[in-house]
């Protein structure tokens, strides 16, 4: 028993309805992975049983289907091309294998399902497009080492996922529960569920050892779907015929010690910011102040509070500020020498207006491009472009040399050169 290609102009006109019948799938959802094949027209064959299918009736098959002729619950032929295929009783299987190639038909092979006494024939169709929107969530936390914060961190992740039927034969015999005529991922994805997961857990581990940020994950879709591929294809393609096409995260959240942990490292990040810093300190005190003006003995004696408080705590504040000044001081100067630096490799310069520019003039507002200023070299090691160093607040040698903005080398106050002030 077999199927063979069907000509094309015999399905049109009044020659179509010399079919005995005609047997096209159940309409597909998206989620549809195999239903049952469907009488929709019956020619003079009245007396037919809905067990059979007739010696000469017509199958369609479209595009993205793999239909299947089963008989007895073996498979004695299929077809993945598009297109109307006539049952033939005494024929060998033809099994057309459209895209999928020879992997079917090794299948077929390997699992030996023949042709027997006809008793129970039907038609199957499987649904060869990606199934997408398959929902997912973590049931329980799973462990992220992240680098960056230096700490094995938890979180739950939730998302949705597809997957491809790529060996619909076996996907048939292994996946799809017996005697259903029609199956939905849904019914099948709960017993699948457990080894996703694991393959999630494994996926997600690799992407930490990797050194990928925690806080990257979500939008890590296309690695995260390469790591699943790794971790679940080869099993999933060999036992059940269908492989993991891609995984996208939609939300990620973390269990309470890793919130703290990841508070503390932010906040940790931030103070280290000498302008930070001094910002808190500046709006402690001036928190302080409005405490003091609301209490509720008189503002008089908040005031004489905070008076009392400050002037225990006045030296530390004050020596608090002159390191975050200093450190703010040596950042503002880090960055001019690397600007400095960037204008004298490649000749950019930046001006006031925010503007880069390569000539003497800005192209944006007309400023002229700044000289240069010259940087001399405490005793204590600091380098500096003011007149006192930053870091131990030493007056600049009068003897250092400078170089003016006209390329002469000089030690005075005034260029020997072109007269211009040291600047």
């Amino acid at each position: 028993m077999g199927i063979i290609k069907a000509a094309v102009q015999a399905m049109s006109g009044g020659l179509s309805d010399q079919w005995l019948e005609t047997i096209e799938p159940y309409e597909m959802g998206e989620h549809t992975v195999l239903t049952e094949g469907i009488q929709v027209r019956r020619g003079q064959n009245k007396k037919g049983t809905a067990q059979t299918v007739s010696n000469g009736s017509v199958i369609r098959v479209y595009d993205n289907q793999f239909m299947m002729l089963v008989d007895g619950g073996k498979i004695v032929d299929y077809t993945a091309q598009p297109g109307y295929y006539t049952v033939d009783n005494s024929s060998l299987p033809s099994m057309f294998d459209g895209d999928l190639g020879g992997a079917v038909k090794e299948t077929f092979d390997r699992l030996r399902f023949g042709g027997q006494t006809p008793r129970n024939q039907k038609v199957y169709y499987v649904n060869l497009q990606e199934i997408k929107g398959i929902k997912f969530g973590t049931r329980n936390p799973v462990n992220y080492f992240d680098s960056f914060y230096n700490a094995e961190l938890f979180l739950r992740a939730h998302g949705t996922y597809s997957i491809r039927i790529t060996d619909p034969i076996r996907f048939y015999a292994e996946a799809v529960p017996r005697n259903a005529s029609r199956v939905e991922i849904e019914d099948i994805n709960e017993q699948y569920m457990n080894e996703f997961l694991e393959g999630l857990q494994a996926s997600i581990n690799q992407m930490s050892a990797d050194g990928i940020r925690i806080s990257y994950v979500p939008s890590k879709s296309v690695e995260l779907s390469r790591y699943m591929a790794d971790a679940m294809d080869e099993s999933w393609r060999s036992m059940r015929g269908m492989e993991i096409q891609s995984v996208a995260i939609a939300s990620i959240s973390y269990d309470e010690e890793s919130k703290n942990l990841i508070h503390m490292r932010n906040q940790g990040a931030m103070m280290s910011d000498p302008s930070v810093r001094e910002g808190y300190v500046q709006g402690a005190f001036a928190r302080s102040m409005e405490k003091a003006a609301a209490n509720s003995n008189g503002a008089m004696t908040g005031f004489m509070g905070m008076n009392m408080g400050m002037n225990m705590q006045g030296a530390a504040m004050n020596t608090t500020s002159a390191v975050n000044l200093s450190q703010m001081q040596m950042n503002q100067q880090k960055e001019a020498a690397a600007r400095a630096e960037k204008e004298q490799q490649t000749g950019v310069w930046k001006c006031s207006c925010g503007a880069e520019n390569t000539g003497n003039f800005c192209c944006n507002c007309g400023s002229k491009k700044p000289a240069a200023k010259e940087t001399w070299k405490c005793s204590c090691g600091a380098e500096n472009t003011g007149n006192f160093c930053s870091n131990c607040g030493a007056k600049r040698p009068e003897n250092t040399a400078w170089k003016c903005s006209c390329g002469t080398q000089n030690e005075g106050k005034f260029c020997s050169n072109c007269g211009k002030p040291r600047p």
